[in-house]
């Protein structure tokens, strides 16, 4: 086998091939924030729920609202963040670190992940931490696994989390609310993964290719 063959074969199977997806410990994960802008904009709210063995645990959640530097009265219409809200609020370096511990080694999944995992991946850099390296799954990217290859079938090149539970059929009654949309996303992830193994038999590996 030349090393080539070897990094590739390394590469496309990251985990055990008997782990199975529900015995894997899996944290869902959504931010608000002040707005899109990963320099300059700033985390309002982390919020992050356990998935294992096909529940989602909601007694085993987390949500930390930050300290507020930075207001956008924009967005605030949307998340409903106010600045004088009167929850706790750690400092950012304290509400990572927070976070971090809840997080663990778990495998992330979230709605369109690069977003999220950018803007706490320069909150920690601001605060001389190293980045996140836990894997990522994408409930967006996995859901148009689920699409019907067709030319009859017109595919969005974006799904929003308001399209998946419109899909599948999931309440928005917290929609706009991290620990609201991290739930969404768990159900979404989970519905997902019913319909994947459906079309034919997946495992964790799989998921990720």
């Amino acid at each position: 086998m030349s090393l080539f063959n070897f990094w590739k074969k390394e590469e496309i199977n990251l985990f055990d091939e008997n782990i199975t997806i529900e015995e894997t410990h899996f944290v869902v994960l959504d931010t608000e924030t002040t707005g899109f802008d990963y320099e300059n904009d700033r985390i309002l709210c982390i919020g992050a729920l356990v998935l294992q063995n096909g529940i989602i645990n909601v007694q085993e959640s987390f949500e930390v609202y930050l300290e507020q530097d930075h207001y956008d009265k924009t967005t605030a219409q949307i998340h409903g963040i106010l600045k004088d809200l009167l929850v706790k609020r750690p400092s950012e370096l304290e509400a990572l670190q927070q976070f971090l511990e809840f997080l663990g080694d778990s495998i992330i999944i979230a709605h369109h992940t690069i977003f999220d995992i950018t803007m706490i991946n320069k909150a920690l850099e601001r605060n001389d931490l190293p980045s996140l390296t836990n894997k990522t799954l994408d409930t967006a990217y996995l859901y148009k696994k689920t699409l019907i290859q067709s030319h009859l079938f017109e595919r969005k090149d974006h799904y929003t989390l308001d399209d998946l539970a419109d899909k599948f059929d999931i309440s928005k009654k917290d929609r706009h609310t991290a620990l609201g949309d991290a739930y969404i996303t768990a159900i979404a992830f989970l519905k997902i993964v019913k319909k994947l193994k459906e079309k034919k038999a997946i495992n964790l590996n799989q998921l990720f290719k």
